[in-house]
């Protein structure tokens, strides 16, 4: 069957529909493009054809962009000079959209051609924007829910079938810029306003609309096909146009610190671009384009943040065990987490219980939410409807009788084992035998918690993220006991709130936490050093973290490094590593530098908690060494920091699939996105570089980078992690 379908109405008008067979959205594959070519060929070349509406049989939606599946295979599939393969290959596609665009028009004087319109629907990423570019006109249907634009770059490409050269010539350099360089994308409304659609009418007018404005033998000579054409807001030479490039490029460099390949191959095939005719600038857009794609960045973060996530998104690694819809939660502790684990449930539908110990702190939590939709609703995202809705579906009380009929409690109370356990004795006295038992923790063993509860097959831990509403990741802890249903009962509740859930083991410090602090401590044992603070922070930032490790101790408070020091310490003995680190910050605890929260940690702040630069006093404790190390070196001690620990994570079964590990990684705590994950990362580098450069740390630092068995054994026969484990991952 064919993804693309025409039938010629008896006024002339063909109405060629886009319906992706077995998916529930349009995704275009390399069949499709031919299939769709052979349609436009037929009606272009039938005299009874006055024009062409390309449309969407997919309620809602037009498309949601390029089969990433495919567009991960397209170096694999490139023959033996993939680059060659890559170019040609993209050229074929810009042929087959240029066509569309030229429609038929006499190539000296522009004369002649036939309307193609594009009737969107809905949504419409990606290439299911690129085309529509193409056409004449875009028409899209007053669909609320749409989202429209191009957010290539969130994935590690950018637009290259076209749409970054059409887009910056029909808005210019600036317009453009928050959609191609931040993948922005708008409602239809909204896209309008920005010139990026050109109409917006009723859904049940969209095909007729489209039809008559074919009919109306309309001009369809694009503006850049026109002798004189000039690029809004000014070319490269043009001194307008000259200081929005300087802009931009800074813009880049400012926000990505150089470390994603595909934000600047896309500057440069704009600025490049603009200073050729349109066609040229087709060819340097496929060029950088067909650069992006060699680079294996780019196929890690495609591999992580796309195809790994949508897997763990679905269920990848869910039980085979009936549906775990969760529709009443009971939420225990209306701290900062409790507060957003009760938003983010209302908001999906459920029924939420917020319990608190006093009336007073239930009320706040519940008063959260109110806040939050209150912001979203200032900012066009919610209506005073839809928080109405949200909170009265939140009921905060004392009382635990409300938990009755929850089928999923999820407590978030203090950090405490014996606070835990008797929270969770309670509730048990209240809820039915099949309600499921989840604990928020990040540091406490979920088997020993598990001990409170009767029925330990049913008791699991939920690890959320703070901001809950903001993080996307949440981790799924099995205890020793911990049955099927309960990990799809979480997995279900975690779908539902629209996050990403990864699996793991019972182990300290799980696998999020067990991988950060390393990275925590890497740094702050550089100070001790007299690496001075920027170099380390700014090292981190340089490899893509949104902040340094430093930063990051300040932010989430040092007292709590502190106390998760002592605990450490005392569960592990003799074997504990970090007293290094525990100088710096018991020291630091004693000053009362306790971070952001106490506007005194590693850096100064002022009266409104804005960061002033690093506090001198560290440097007097700390002297700043003669000879500070290379980059290089501060950048390797905090990124094998990590992946070790991932790797070891790998090999005591903490961590079933390498992709819970790297799509973990990148949205728990933005390990290194352009990297696609600690696996991706030491892929990239290949395993018997990542060993030698272990055995080289090792000698220098320590044992904490002793090479990891596995990573050895890679090393030797010559394998990757996804090499070695992306079919036992598929199969999970």
């Amino acid at each position: 069957m064919t993804d693309f379908t025409m039938k010629k109405d008896a006024d002339g008008v063909a109405i060629i529909t886009w319906d992706t067979v077995g998916r529930s959205m349009n995704v275009m594959s390399q069949q499709g493009f031919l299939d769709l070519e052979a349609l436009v060929d037929d009606a272009l070349a039938d005299d009874a054809i006055k024009g062409i509406v390309i449309t969407s049989g997919k309620e809602g939606s037009f498309a949601g962009g390029m089969d990433l599946n495919a567009i991960a295979r397209m170096k694999d599939d490139a023959g033996d000079d993939p680059a060659r393969g890559l170019f040609d290959g993209v050229m074929g596609m810009h042929a087959i959209l240029r066509k569309i665009e030229r429609a038929g028009m006499d190539p000296k004087t522009n004369k002649g051609g036939k309307p193609i319109a594009a009737a969107l629907p809905g949504t419409a990423l990606g290439i299911g924007l690129e085309l529509p570019l193409a056409c004449h006109r875009i028409f899209a249907a007053d669909n609320p829910k749409a989202k429209i634009g191009l957010p290539e770059i969130m994935v590690g490409i950018f637009p290259g079938a076209g749409g970054t050269t059409r887009l910056v010539r029909k808005l210019g350099v600036m317009a453009a810029a928050p959609l191609l360089l931040e993948g922005k994308l708008n409602d239809p409304k909204k896209a309008m306003q920005a010139g990026i659609v050109d109409e917006v009418v009723p859904v049940d007018e969209l095909i007729d609309t489209a039809r008559a404005w074919v009919l109306s033998k309309p001009s369809i000579v694009k503006p850049w096909d026109e002798k004189g054409y000039k690029m809004p807001g000014g070319a490269p030479y043009h001194p307008a146009g000259f200081m929005t490039f300087v802009g931009a490029s800074a813009m880049v460099n400012g926000k990505t610190q150089g470390t994603l390949p595909a934000a600047k191959a896309l500057l440069s095939a704009v600025y490049e671009g603009a200073l050729v005719p349109f066609d040229t600038a087709l060819r340097i857009e496929a060029r950088w384009f067909t650069n992006v794609l060699m680079n294996p960045s780019s196929t890690a973060m495609i591999r992580s943040l796309f195809i790994n996530k949508e897997a763990l998104d679905k269920g990848a690694n869910r039980p085979d065990v009936p549906d775990q819809k969760v529709n009443k939660v009971g939420v225990m502790g209306a701290g900062m987490m409790g507060a957003g684990i009760a938003l983010v449930s209302a908001m999906a539908g459920m029924e939420v219980v917020l319990v608190d110990q006093k009336q007073a702190a239930a009320d706040k939590g519940k008063a959260y939410s109110a806040t939050y939709m209150d912001k979203g609703i200032k900012r066009g995202k919610a209506t005073e409807a839809k928080k109405d809705e949200t909170l009265a579906r939140i009921t905060a009380t004392t009382d635990y009788d409300a938990l009755k009929g929850c089928d999923l409690i999820i407590e978030a109370v203090f950090e405490d084992a014996d606070v835990k356990a008797e929270v969770t004795k309670n509730v048990l006295k209240v809820v039915g035998d099949d309600c499921i038992f989840a604990t928020n923790t990040s540091t406490l063993p979920i088997t020993d918690l598990a001990k409170a509860s009767d029925t330990p097959e049913q008791f699991i831990g939920i690890h959320f993220f703070s901001p809950v509403e903001r993080m996307m990741l949440v981790e799924i802890i099995k205890g020793e006991k911990t049955g099927p249903r309960a990990v799809a009962k979480a997995l279900d509740y975690v779908r539902q709130i629209r996050k990403t859930p990864i699996v793991v083991n019972d182990a300290r410090f799980f696998y999020c936490n067990r991988c950060i602090l390393p990275y925590i401590n890497e740094g702050i044992r550089m100070v001790a050093e007299g690496v001075t603070p920027a170099l380390i922070d700014n090292a981190a930032r340089q490899l893509g973290f949104p902040v340094g490790p430093l930063q990051l101790v300040d932010e989430t408070s040092i007292d709590l490094g502190a106390k998760i020091a002592r605990a450490t310490k005392t569960a592990m003995g003799d074997d504990y590593p970090d007293a290094a680190v525990d100088e710096v910050i018991f020291w630091m605890e004693g000053e009362g530098r306790l971070g952001r929260k106490a506007n005194a940690g590693f850096f100064d702040y002022d009266d409104k908690g804005k960061r002033q630069g690093y506090w001198d006093g560290l440097a007097a404790r700390y002297p700043h060494a003669d000879t500070q190390p290379d980059l290089i070196t501060v950048q390797h001690r905090l990124m094998f920091a990590q992946v070790l620990e991932a790797v070891r994570a790998l090999e005591e079964g903490v961590l079933e699939d390498i992709r819970e590990g790297d799509v973990g990684a990148v949205l728990a705590w933005g390990f290194a996105p352009w990297s696609g994950g600690p696996f991706s990362w030491l892929d990239i580098l290949g395993a018997p570089y990542a060993a030698e450069r272990c055995d080289e740390l090792t000698a220098e630092f320590g044992p904490r980078f002793a090479t990891p068995a596995l990573l050895r054994e890679l090393a030797k026969k010559g394998q990757s992690f996804y090499g070695r484990f992306a079919g036992v991952a598929e199969a999970a």
